[in-house]
């Protein structure tokens, strides 16, 4: 049994992977962000192409970002805060902090992350790097 990356502290396959996977849609945009860091540790860039907004979708972008993902080693996630982004709302914006090593190096990412809905299901829309 694997842990699911996003640190959830629930299985994989019972945390992120029936969402990245199609068989359920992300309920909350911290779900979605979740199935996203996730989907990085897996390098699974279809995924991270299909849960990003039409609008801003980075798809020239595909093989540099599968590359990278690749090329570092994912240490953990943390959710810093968030609001909205409940089934209810069509708005949300989840704060979080992704580790990795990178060429030897501890880094991260911190980032405030807005998601919309988009034909009923939350989508990444844009982050603004912290």
């Amino acid at each position: 049994m694997i842990n699911c990356p996003c640190g959830s502290g629930k299985l994989l396959k019972d945390c992120c992977q029936p969402i990245i996977q199609n068989q359920k849609d992300a309920i909350t945009a911290e779900e979605l962000m979740r199935s996203r860091y996730t989907a990085f540790t897996l390098a699974d860039v279809g995924y991270l192409m299909k849960s990003h907004h039409s609008k801003t979708r980075p798809i020239k972008e595909k093989k540099n970002i599968k590359k990278w993902a690749e090329s570092v080693q994912w240490m953990g996630l943390t959710i810093i805060n968030k609001t909205e982004g409940s089934a209810k709302d069509t708005k949300g914006m989840v704060e979080f902090k992704a580790v990795f090593i990178e060429n030897g190096k501890l880094d991260h990412i911190h980032e405030c992350s807005l998601f919309e809905k988009e034909n009923g299901k939350w989508v990444y829309f844009k982050g603004t790097h912290q």
